[in-house]
């Protein structure tokens, strides 16, 4: 139903149609005699003292032998379709000069990569990525031909240990980029799930080992798999590693024939010393706005931007706030071009001197902030001790604290394989 009715659409206004209004004597009978002479009429509107329809171009012409015999009379509200338009051009050659040039460049952007968005990354931050990007020859204004998607996605993975899965298309003129990344401590270092790293391996590149995230002292562990390599009451650096995934199958004399390789699991706890020391000054400038803003029009094309607005911003001191936008035609569709304003606010320094009843407000403050960081983090406070040093110029939050937590991490495993001989493969896979 929708298809035909584009259709139709399509037919009327390739062949023109006008919008128009009836009212006289006999408003009524003249809409009969439209239908019985095969006059089309659609959209027809009763507004009181009149009429508003519309008429197909062919029809119209047809109408003042009807408009006569009913004593009705018309006029013209709106011309629509193609014969009114071309004509209409002709007389405005310098609008459509412009507007094929506009569709010749837009149709020719369209084989360009004008935007990259990145998807999925929380670790590894946009600048560190689209730097990466830039090094291997991606950025806006390449030629999507140009773009090799198997080969970068297998190039992210590979640079990027912490980056287990990566996909690319290519939506209008945007390039998304889609990443999965591996958040390592209590999770699986390649994304898949439990259930598919409890079988061994035979090399060692399908193993995990857990490692010591910092240094500290083990209080509690509980390995369910691999081999520990450290006990409670041990003293561990960052890096060491505490499970090993690497378990050793021995020969009949006790020597070791090979290794198979599992992911590590175990639950450890790490207790620390950690001291943490906080500055804040009494004396503070503070800013001002005057009130005073100057409007600031800007335009550009990729990396390069022209201010519109006539004159410097006439302030010593100003802050600017505002957005820029990039020219979008469709959903992804992005041209290199970009839009905005700006606003440059004038203000000035105030000096001014916290109360001792603000001081105190910003010391809980800022300790909050360490208990709130902690909690986050899944930090255990064992001990502690809080201390405020304060004199007319500056206060000093000292905080000295033991803490526990889960200080781990899985890495890939480090224990070399030992080369297994034709005769020991045999025995092995008997």
């Amino acid at each position: 139903m929708g298809v035909e009715t584009d259709m139709l659409h399509w037919i009327q206004y390739v062949k023109g149609y006008v919008s128009i209004k009836v009212w006289g004597y006999s408003t009524e009978r003249f809409l009969n005699l439209c239908g019985n002479h095969d006059i089309l009429v659609w959209d027809i509107e009763n507004c009181g003292d009149y009429y508003t329809m519309k008429v197909s171009l062919k029809g119209f012409f047809a109408l003042k032998t009807l408009l006569r015999k009913t004593g009705t009379r018309a006029s013209v509200l709106q011309r629509h379709g193609l014969p009114f338009f071309v004509p209409e051009m002709k007389k405005r050659k310098i609008f459509v000069f412009g507007l094929l040039l506009c569709l010749t460049f837009w149709m020719v952007t369209t084989h360009y990569i004008w935007d990259i968005r990145i998807e999925g990354n929380y670790t590894l931050t946009e600048d560190v990525l689209m730097d990466y990007l830039e090094e291997q020859g991606v950025h806006t204004a390449m030629r999507k031909k140009e773009l090799q998607i198997e080969e970068l996605e297998m190039q992210l993975r590979e640079e990027y240990d912490i980056i287990t899965w990566a996909s690319l298309k290519v939506d209008g003129t945007t390039l998304i980029i889609q990443i999965r990344e591996n958040e390592i401590a209590g999770s699986n270092y390649d994304g898949q799930s439990d259930e598919g790293m409890t079988e061994p391996g035979n090399s060692a590149e399908s193993g995990r080992d857990i490692v010591a995230s910092r240094d500290g002292v083990i209080v509690y562990m509980i390995t369910r798999k691999g081999i520990p390599q450290v006990a409670v009451g041990d003293t561990v650096e960052k890096g060491q590693v505490l499970v090993s995934g690497a378990v050793p199958v021995y020969n009949d004399d006790t020597t070791i024939r090979r290794y198979q390789y599992y992911e590590a699991d175990a639950d450890i706890m790490i207790t620390y010393e950690k001291s943490i020391c906080v500055e804040r000054k009494t004396a503070w400038q503070d800013k001002e706005y005057s009130g005073k803003e100057k409007k600031i029009l800007l335009f550009g094309f990729r990396d390069k931007e022209w201010n519109l607005s006539a004159g410097k911003v006439p302030y010593e001191t100003y802050d600017i706030s505002g957005e820029k936008k990039q020219v979008q035609l469709l959903d992804h569709l992005y041209l290199p071009f970009f839009y905005g304003v700006k606003h440059a606010k004038e203000y000035a320094f105030v000096p001014k001197i916290h109360t001792d009843e603000e001081m105190n407000q910003i010391m809980e403050e800022e300790w909050n902030k360490i208990l709130k960081t902690l909690e986050e983090k899944g930090v255990q406070i064992i001990e502690k001790n809080v201390t405020i040093n304060k004199n007319e110029k500056v206060w000093v939050l000292n905080v000295s604290m033991q803490l526990m937590e889960e200080a781990i991490m899985k890495v890939p495993n480090r224990t070399e394989q030992i080369p297994v001989t034709e005769s020991e493969e045999e025995v092995l896979t008997e």
